[in-house]
């Protein structure tokens, strides 16, 4: 599939914060159409960082065109440190529900949702705002993040841990992350900021992949707990061997096998 070409079209969505601009992916001709529901597709990056042309972006939207699923990905506004123009939840999680809206409307037949780190935060807390209002054939998550308070890792888990991450991926700063992104502690403590340790049943087919070196794992696997005793239909898997964020790298060997059992989950539904 090297040689295919991966079309893409710039689309700006109408959202209650101004437009949204959104990155659509069609698979290359001859390739089999994989579903009749679109992916939407949210990035990662703290909440603060990303865009459309990030890998974890356009790498994954290209690799799921591929495999033959149309695709939006979704430049939500990031959250900022400025005075001026503060951006802060729910500003970002708006935008991505105006974007699922707007691609339903176009595909009455449903719509895939997914989203990597805060992006599948983003994605969990979409599937709660929009309750039965948009039919969602799944939703998939990868490395998320979905509690305002980093669940206390087991010791497993922490001895996982390598590299710069065992400093820069710790229980306080993931939770000033959290607090910068909802603006307030009363704030984070909302179901539809972070929906770890919220009902959430209701929840369509859930895929969720985590790393094993990765402390947002003790959120990832907590999270699908709560999916299984909600009645949710869930998978988890984690990537043996895998670090946080890795599919922002194409060429970890992990990103083929993550594409990959997005891809299979995904034609099952």
């Amino acid at each position: 599939m090297t040689g295919l070409v991966v079309e893409t079209t710039d689309v700006t969505v109408d959202g209650p914060h101004g437009g949204i601009r959104t990155r659509r992916y069609a698979p290359p001709a001859g390739v089999p159409v994989a579903s009749t529901a679109p992916i939407v597709w949210v990035h990662g990056g703290a909440f603060v960082s990303g865009g459309l042309d990030q890998r974890e972006t356009h790498e994954v939207a290209r690799a799921l065109a591929l495999e033959g699923f149309r695709v939006v990905t979704v430049d939500y506004r990031l959250t900022t440190r400025a005075q001026v123009r503060r951006i802060r939840y729910p500003v970002p999680l708006d935008d991505v529900v105006a974007v699922v809206r707007a691609v339903h409307g176009e595909n009455p037949g449903g719509v895939i949702l997914g989203g990597a780190s805060a992006g599948a935060c983003l994605s969990a807390a979409t599937v709660l705002r929009i309750g039965g209002e948009v039919p969602l054939v799944g939703v998939f998550f990868a490395y998320g993040t979905f509690h305002a308070a980093l669940p206390t890792p087991s010791a497993e888990l922490r001895s996982r841990l390598t590299g710069r991450r065992r400093f820069t991926h710790t229980p306080p700063l993931i939770g000033l992350m959290n607090l910068n992104y909802a603006g307030s502690r009363a704030a984070m403590l909302e179901a539809f900021a972070f929906p770890g340790g919220h009902k959430v049943g209701g929840f369509p087919p859930s895929l969720l992949i985590d790393a094993e070196k990765d402390i947002m794992r003790a959120s990832g696997s907590a999270f699908a707990k709560e999916l299984g005793h909600a009645g949710v239909p869930v998978e988890y898997h984690v990537m043996e061997g895998a670090s946080h964020a890795f599919l922002h790298r194409p060429r970890d060997p992990a990103f083929p096998k993550g594409i990959r059992l997005i891809a299979e989950w995904a034609k099952r539904l």
